[in-house]
């Protein structure tokens, strides 16, 4: 194989420089910025500022609307991440022994993904609307006095409900893609080798999947904590009172609704962290349960 020689050694610096001052444009630089505001306060009119050092971090840990937020936000984020992977992952075993109808389910179930998270959030109003909600009047029929405008665990589990079920459709095709990829000669050797189906499938298929899992657990995570932001923001706004935000949509309010550029940053930067912790942790402790 002839390999590609470059006389001037700047050359293959300028090919990968769109996608560095992207990187830098997009990330490096808001990064750093957000760094900076959370040591600083302003005034209220934005002119004059103080550089109080670790002040902003330390009012926002100690703000009990935070702490709130924390806790839904995790919260929120296992049980989306559970139940979008499980049912997703249940359709994608059921529909890849479905040979005739296969094409069929794939197509259906993929729809929710090209729906924009603000688009699933102005369908879940409708749907759980209190004047002519489908949803809403089938619930509140059941005996469920279901109210996610006044009952925080209602608009809560609404949310779960919804944003699970927009991230299903991901799971279910890479899932899915996953079980077509295990070779037919390990599936036929199961079979004689382990009768129970529930059985077979834990101890020799979902291993197999493994890859495939953690991929989408970590994306399925990603999703919970910030792709949600449109969903929420057209849903209940992290009302009532203020038990449906989730950190990112808290920063928001913060920053731009409330103008707190300073507890904002710091914000921010607590949930930089906190995300790359959690990768550092998914990385080095759960994949070593993965087999390629």
């Amino acid at each position: 194989m002839k390999k590609v020689q470059f006389n001037n050694r700047f050359i293959p610096y300028l090919f990968i420089l769109p996608q560095i001052s992207i990187i830098a444009i997009f990330f490096l630089w808001p990064s750093a910025m957000a760094v900076y505001y959370s040591f600083i306060l302003e005034d209220a009119f934005g002119i004059s500022s103080e550089f109080v050092w670790f002040e902003n971090y330390k009012s926002v840990l100690l703000d009990s609307d935070y702490i709130a937020s924390l806790g839904f936000t995790l919260i929120f984020s296992v049980l989306v991440t559970f139940f979008s992977l499980a049912i997703g992952l249940f359709l994608a075993y059921k529909t890849d022994k479905s040979i005739k109808q296969k094409g069929l389910y794939r197509g259906l179930f993929m729809w929710p993904y090209a729906i924009a998270p603000a688009v699933v959030g102005l369908m879940a109003s409708f749907f759980f609307s209190q004047s002519n909600g489908d949803l809403y009047n089938f619930l509140n029929y059941l005996g469920w006095e279901f109210e996610p405008k006044s009952d925080p665990l209602s608009a809560q589990i609404m949310l779960i409900f919804v944003a699970s079920w927009k991230q299903i459709s991901v799971n279910f095709i890479f899932f899915l893609s996953g079980l077509q990829a295990i070779p037919k000669s390990i599936i036929e050797a199961s079979l004689i080798d382990c009768k129970s189906s529930i059985k077979r499938f834990w101890t020799i298929i979902f291993p197999l999947l493994s890859p495939t899992t953690f991929f989408l657990l970590i994306t399925n995570i990603v999703y919970a904590f910030f792709d949600t932001f449109g969903l929420i923001d057209t849903t209940t706004r992290g009302a009532p009172m203020g038990e449906t935000k989730t950190l990112a949509y808290k920063i928001y309010q913060d920053g731009f609704l409330g103008a707190d550029i300073g507890g904002s940053s710091a914000q921010s930067v607590l949930l930089m962290i906190f995300i790359l912790v959690l990768t550092i942790f998914q990385f080095k402790y759960l994949e070593k349960k993965v087999h390629y």
